[in-house]
C-alpha cells in the first residue's frame, strides 16, 4: 500500500505509528489530524517531506474527507477523543468525534472503495476481576463503563456492521493500554515521570491495585502494520503484549528507575467508574498472523520512556502546567460533589 491515509496521526499513538511505517516501509504517509491539545506536530520532527504530508484538519469534515480518501490505498483510523476523564466531564466531544468522525470515514470508505483499518481499545469490553483467570478475546461481549468506552464501542460496531451490510475492506483492532515516547502528560505513566521531573509527586488514583495490560506503542505500531498488509476482512484482533502490571507495580517502577523510594507519592480520590481490570488474549493475532511484540520487559520498556522524557522536556514542558491544574479542577469538582 504506497498511499495511507492516517486519521490522528499527530497523537500519541498515531504519531508512533507514522515513525514506524517510515521506518518499515516505502509508503506515503498523509497525516489528517484536529490538532487538538493532545496533537503535537513536534512528533513528526526529522521525517522528510517526501514521505509524509500533513493535513489539519477534522474527521468529520465530509467535504475534506471526501477529498482525502479516494486519493490513498488505505486508511489507517486513529483520530478519537481517548481520556476518560475528560469524558467524564465533556462526553459530547466523544460522541462528536468517535461516532460521527467514524460514520463520516465509513461512507467516504464505502463510496470510494478504499481500505480502511480501525483502531481501538480493550475498555469497550469493561473490566475483569482481579483473580479472573479469563482475558479478554474477540467474542468478548461490549460493556463499557465510560463515556469515552462507549463511543469506542459504537464505533466499532458501526465498522462491523458496514463491513456486512456494504462490504466494505475494514478490519479492527482493540489493543491495551500503550506506552512510550511522545504521549501526552495527561495519560498516566508520562504524568508520573513528569512530575517527578518537574520536581513534584506522582499521583496514584485510589488504592492503585487496579491493573493494566501493558504494551509498548511501537509494538502496536507493527502489529497494526501487520493487520493492514494480511489481516482478514471483517476481523477483529486483539493486540497485547502480557504486560499485565497494577498501578501501583508500575509507579514502583518508575520511582525506583529514576532513583526515588518507591513509597513517594501522592494518593488522591478515585475517580468514578473506574475499571478494575484489563487483560488481552493476543494469541489469534501471533498465531494466525505471526506477529511477536520486541518489548516483553516492561521495565525495560519504562526505562527507555523515561530517557526519552528527560531528552524531550521541550516537547511535553508547554503542556504540563495547564494539565495539572485541570486535573486539580477535576479534583475540587470530585470533592465538592462527594
Amino acid at each position: 500500500m504506497k498511499r495511507i491515509l492516517v486519521t490522528g496521526g499527530a497523537g500519541f499513538i498515531g504519531a508512533n505509528f507514522v515513525r514506524h511505517m517510515i521506518e518499515h516501509s516505502d509508503s506515503e504517509i498523509t497525516v489528517l489530524d484536529k490538532l487538538t491539545y493532545a496533537a503535537n506536530r513536534q512528533s513528526f520532527e526529522g521525517i522528510s517531506e517526501k514521505r509524509l504530508s500533513f493535513i489539519a484538519g477534522d474527521i468529520c469534515d465530509y467535504v475534506l474527507v471526501n477529498e482525502l480518501v479516494p486519493q490513498h490505498d488505505a486508511v489507517v483510523h486513529f483520530a478519537a477523543e481517548t481520556h476518560n476523564d475528560n469524558s467524564l466531564h465533556d462526553p459530547r466531544k466523544f460522541l462528536n468525534s468517535n461516532v460521527l468522525g467514524t460514520f463520516e470515514l465509513l461512507e467516504a470508505v464505502r463510496h470510494h472503495g478504499v481500505r480502511l483499518h480501525h483502531v481501538s481499545t480493550d475498555e469497550v469490553y469493561g473490566d475483569l476481576q482481579l483473580d479472573d483467570p479469563q482475558r479478554f478475546t474477540e467474542s468478548t461481549p461490549y460493556n463499557p463503563s465510560s463515556p469515552y468506552s462507549a463511543t469506542k464501542a459504537c464505533s466499532d460496531l458501526l465498522v462491523k456492521a458496514w463491513v456486512r451490510s456494504f462490504g466494505i475492506e475494514a478490519t479492527l483492532s482493540n489493543c491495551s493500554n500503550n506506552y512510550g515516547p511522545y504521549q501526552h502528560v495527561e495519560k498516566f505513566i508520562p504524568r508520573q515521570i513528569t512530575n517527578i521531573l518537574a520536581g513534584a509527586k506522582p499521583k496514584l488514583y485510589g488504592s492503585g491495585k487496579n491493573v493494566r495490560d501493558w504494551i509498548h506503542a511501537s509494538d502496536h505500531s507493527s502489529a497494526v502494520q501487520r493487520i493492514l498488509e494480511v489481516g482478514d476482512t471483517g476481523r477483529t484482533y486483539l493486540i497485547g503484549a502480557d504486560g499485565e502490571k497494577s498501578n501501583l507495580e508500575v509507579l514502583g517502577m518508575i520511582l525506583g528507575l529514576m532513583g526515588r523510594d518507591t513509597d513517594d507519592f501522592e494518593l488522591v480520590p478515585d475517580r468514578p467508574g473506574h475499571d478494575l481490570r484489563y487483560a488481552i488474549d493476543a494469541s489469534a493475532l501471533r498465531s494466525e498472523l505471526g506477529w511477536e511484540p520486541q518489548y516483553l520487559n516492561l521495565e525495560q520498556g519504562l526505562e527507555r520512556t523515561i530517557h526519552w522524557y528527560q531528552q524531550n522536556r521541550s516537547w511535553w514542558e508547554p503542556a504540563k502546567e495547564q494539565t495539572e491544574l485541570r486535573y486539580r479542577q477535576q479534583l475540587h469538582a470530585m470533592k465538592a460533589a462527594s
